[in-house]
């Protein structure tokens, strides 16, 4: 953990403000077996009141999400770890996690439970299918069944709850037919209905390891083949509200200059995901502080201009909400490997979980979002730790 993090105890200190009015929302990235990091973050939130009134998810970070949404604030926390233990046990044909210390010890484990996973696949989350499936005249579409992974959604996620509205609920899917995104609501009954598994199922859908899932007559596969994050979704569903989003990488853009073939696969793949959230994060920044000036300009027209259609167009982009995106990447120093995000050994789950508790207790210490906006701003972004690993890794700062 970078100098900057200090014990999570002294959360008491972070505590959300009572007079801080802004609504939450937690958004989270895919990224497999890194998702654990999410959880944590979720820990430190809830531990300083910082609690989500919209959670939005895309592949693992849809699982979490739903286990947030559809449990009670006092469980939630127990739900995650009692999912996040359940898939990370070491099954009966390979068992890892048996703690080999650091270094390349450390580094054969990781690669041990790796080749398990994808051998034997996880417990309550899915299998590998029989050798029989690929046979001539079969028309198997995936490597492994996620079977089990509707009856663990069932066990520890409340649907009902989910879809009460007690929080919004939002996870997004590719049409296969159509290669569009679509995002499940439970707000929207227009559009989807009732949320039900099979929808957290279609967000998680990674081909051509997992099968496509059918909703309503149609299959859908990860979200992630689009747009690995929701942070747009949530951010510009209208009626906008002013809102601070705390957005959940899995994938870091800095790294290394790599020097084998398995780290160029590990940093190829970083940043093919990073890249992609930064965009989506980056254009919303430049569009949202847009429609601030233009809010700010109309005002200050002379009323005759603001009648002129070019006006009236301009004046349904304007919008008066502030905005901050405080973003958590998970950022390992040490080299994890291309398989990372298949790699579900116990202790490397824990270690995911722990830095995202603490990288979330520092930036709910440092809470620069309470600084009030500028006015020329719309949009703000917030990356705390950026600096700290970027130094930390020793690696040159900047965009």
């Amino acid at each position: 953990m970078p100098d900057a993090a200090t014990p999570h105890s002294d959360l008491a200190s972070a505590r959300r403000p009572a007079h801080y009015d802004k609504r939450v929302a937690l958004v989270l990235q895919g990224g497999g077996a890194l998702g654990s990091y999410q959880a944590g973050v979720y820990q430190a939130l809830a531990e300083a009141d910082y609690l989500p009134d919209w959670v939005a998810g895309i592949s693992i970070g849809a699982i979490n999400a739903a286990i947030i949404a559809g449990n009670a604030p006092e469980t939630r926390v127990d739900r995650l770890r009692a999912f996040w233990e359940e898939i990370t046990a070491p099954t009966a044909h390979f068992p890892t996690g048996i703690g080999l210390g650091a270094g390349p010890l450390a580094d054969a484990q990781r690669k041990a439970g790796a080749f398990g996973a994808m051998m034997f696949g996880q417990p309550g989350f899915y299998a590998p299918r029989s050798p029989l499936d690929f046979l001539p005249g079969n028309t198997t579409t995936s490597y492994y069944s996620t079977s089990a992974l509707r009856g663990t959604l069932e066990r520890l996620v409340d649907f009902d709850r989910i879809n009460a509205r007690e929080i919004r609920f939002s996870v997004g899917a590719v049409n296969v037919r159509t290669g569009r995104l679509t995002y499940f609501n439970n707000f929207d009954d227009g559009q989807t209905g009732k949320i039900r598994p099979e929808h957290v199922m279609a967000s998680g859908a990674l081909p051509p390891g997992f099968p496509p899932i059918e909703i309503d007559g149609e299959a859908y596969w990860d979200g992630g083949l689009i747009s690995n994050t929701p942070l747009a979704h949530v951010l510009e569903t209208q009626p906008r509200v002013s809102r601070l989003a705390f957005q959940v990488d899995l994938f870091q853009s800095y790294g290394k200059l790599p020097t084998t073939i398995e780290e160029v696969t590990e940093r190829d793949k970083d940043i093919r995901y990073a890249s992609r959230t930064r965009a989506a994060t980056q254009a919303f920044e430049a569009m949202h502080n847009i429609r601030s000036q233009v809010h700010d300009l109309l005002q200050v027209l002379p009323e005759e201009i603001r009648q002129l259609p070019e006006a009236k167009f301009l004046a349904g982009l304007a919008c008066v909400t502030d905005m901050d995106v405080v973003q958590l990447i998970y950022r390992p120093f040490a080299p994890q490997g291309a398989s990372k995000d298949f790699e579900f050994s116990r202790l490397t789950m824990r270690d995911r979980w722990e830095q995202g508790r603490e990288d979330a207790a520092v930036n709910l210490r440092a809470a620069p979002w309470l600084t009030p906006h500028p006015p020329e701003l719309g949009a703000r972004v917030f990356d705390v730790l950026h600096d700290v690993y970027v130094r930390e890794a020793g690696l040159i700062t900047g965009n």
